[in-house]
């Protein structure tokens, strides 16, 4: 699922944080992937993979509103994706699916695309991968259709044609206007009878979804159950699935622990197991205390990294925790006060709060669009100018004093969002707090139930400072300018703001980022990157803190399995060892 869409699965990891515990090893450096790995030779035949799941997702369609980040997961194991990120976000082109994929060159205009499918990519039908499915999902997703009701992923819009090429393995894909992270589209790429109409494209895609175009097809689903089984696609061409199943277990968070130790589960993502674990092992009657929070993570980390038989795997997730500055709320309308905010977040203590305790390396983001282990990274931290928070307060008027800073009579107070539960939030809103109380401003933090966070405080404005989290990911040009673009009036007036939660923005960002869009050589686009993530430095916009975990258990048994960071898992190389 590469475009950024706030549906089920973009709010929960909106609202999840970086862990937080104590361990007593040392921090080592994070990895782009940590995954048990094995060569295919080393693979036995055979055997059923049990993996932990939120909940048996309602749809297998990405581009539903209702989709999570399970119906993403099982895409990529029933679905062909063109292009796959590896570990550092760059697309890699999949063989399985693509011989070749050429454009033409820079400067030609139109941009097309020819892709040369893989000439035994078939759905599980027999049908063979054609143009008429890319026609389909092109139709569905441009949004030039009303009747279909779904998500509409950058780039789709800015295609003007899908024709067959040279033969049925052929497909060519012509552009308005040249469109940089054209690797980012049809993939995953649905059967036309999923995409070819609106009723096919609105039905929830479950247990009827039969045309898989993967190493696994649907074998069953069991909402109800919370199962949902993949066995091995008959039709399949490439490199034989090692698994025979694959059960998607619907395990909450809560209960996964013990489902691994009692040798119910091979993989099981423990993030929110650990960062929300509960104080006593049960739900509290009354909201526990940081410490008590804190100390709950501290076991469940703890025990997560003990279980017999099972190994726990640390990588960055694709996402980042930051501060977002709510430009048009009181004293923060004042630029050198979002400014001074912005210079007194120490944001090497603040990961280190979040992070050190996990025994993983620090790593404070300068970059609002590249993450620490993307090509191109650079911390631009500096571009905000070398004024102290003290001195851009003094230049706003608010004087220091014995305690906070006062103007008109009134102290410099702001209130900090953080999600409800979360150990993480708190400790990085305690780090947050101290080092604001530093510079003079008092923080008053505001934990809030997920089910609140968005809709009546984010997408309100009723908030001063919000701490949350965004997806990262391989096209941030096309897929993140949402989070920054300049609020535009609507029919009544009334600045509509998207996905722009802070309400400021410029001309100048909007352009540079249209411009990295269509910038088709990768240095230029990624100056151009540069640029913009300067400017909104400069506009205290937000503060970027850190790139989130991930932490996955994985039973020592298994191989091809743990955190992948940008990547996805290669599902046909799932399996179990040989013994030794």
């Amino acid at each position: 699922m590469r475009a950024n869409r706030l549906t089920a699965a973009a709010v929960a990891l909106l609202l999840a944080g970086a862990l937080a515990g104590c361990s007593e090893h040392r921090a080592a450096p994070l990895a782009g992937a940590d995954i048990s790995a094995a060569d295919r030779a080393r693979v036995g035949e055979g055997g059923t993979l049990r993996w932990a799941v939120d909940a048996v997702p309602a749809t297998l369609n990405v581009f539903q509103p209702a989709a999570t980040a399970d119906s993403a997961l099982l895409a990529h194991a029933l679905l062909p994706s063109l292009f796959r990120l590896d570990q550092h976000a760059h697309p890699v082109a999949d063989p399985d699916y693509l011989a070749a994929a050429d454009v033409a060159p820079a400067g030609q205009s139109p941009q097309t695309v020819t892709y040369r499918l893989n000439p035994k990519a078939v759905w599980s039908d027999g049908t063979p991968i054609s143009a008429a499915d890319f026609t389909a999902q092109w139709h569905a997703l441009s949004g030039t259709d009303p009747a279909y009701q779904g998500e509409h992923p950058a780039g789709y819009a800015a295609i003007a044609a899908v024709a067959q090429g040279a033969d049925g393995h052929e497909v060519k894909v012509t552009f308005k206007q040249p469109y940089a992270p054209w690797r980012t589209l049809f993939s995953p790429l649905y059967p036309a009878t999923v995409t070819g109409t609106a009723a096919a494209f609105g039905r929830p895609l479950a247990a009827g979804f039969k045309t898989s175009g993967g190493p696994f097809a649907v074998h069953g689903y069991d909402a109800q159950g919370g199962t949902v089984s993949l066995v091995r696609n008959p039709a399949w061409w490439g490199d034989a699935p090692k698994a025979t199943e694959i059960d998607f277990l619907a395990t909450p968070a809560a209960a996964r622990l013990d489902a691994l130790d009692q040798g119910k589960l091979d993989v099981a993502a423990l993030t929110d197991t650990v960062d929300h674990a509960a104080p006593g092992g049960v739900a509290a009657a009354a909201p526990p205390d940081a410490a008590a929070m804190v100390q709950a993570s501290v076991q469940a980390l703890r025990r997560a990294e003990s279980l017999p038989g099972l190994a726990l795997h640390r990588a960055p997730a694709p996402a980042f925790t930051q501060l977002t500055l709510n430009a048009t709320r009181g004293p923060l309308t004042d630029l050198n006060v979002r400014r001074a905010v912005a210079r007194a977040v120490d944001r090497q203590k603040t990961a280190t709060a979040a992070l050190g305790p996990l025994g993983l390396a620090a790593v404070p983001l300068g970059n609002h669009l590249l993450m620490a282990d993307q090509e191109g990274y650079q911390d631009n931290s500096g571009s905000a100018g070398s004024a102290t928070a003290a001195q851009l307060l003094d230049q706003a008027g608010w004087k220091s004093g014995t305690g906070a800073r006062t103007k008109d009579g009134k102290e410099l107070t702001l209130g900090l969002l953080i999600p409800d539960g979360s150990a993480t939030a708190r400790r990085t809103a305690d780090a947050l707090t101290a080092e604001l109380a530093e510079a003079g401003v008092t923080v008053h933090q505001q934990p809030v139930p997920a089910a609140a966070f968005v809709k009546d405080h984010l997408a309100t404005g009723d908030y001063d400072l919000a701490l949350f989290s965004w997806p990262a990911t391989g096209s941030p040009a096309g897929d993140e300018r949402a989070y920054y673009a300049k609020p535009q009036p609507g029919p009544d007036g009334i600045p509509v703001i998207g996905r722009n939660y802070a309400r400021t923005g410029t001309e100048e960002i909007d352009r540079l980022f249209d411009q990295a869009t269509a910038e088709l050589d990768p240095a230029a686009q990624r100056a151009l990157l540069q640029q913009a993530d300067t400017r909104i430095w400069q506009l205290a916009h937000s503060v970027p803190l850190f790139q989130r975990p991930d932490l996955v258990a994985v039973r020592t048994t298994v191989a091809g399995a743990g955190a992948f960071g940008f990547s996805a898992p290669r599902f046909q190389d799932l399996g179990f060892r040989k013994p030794a």
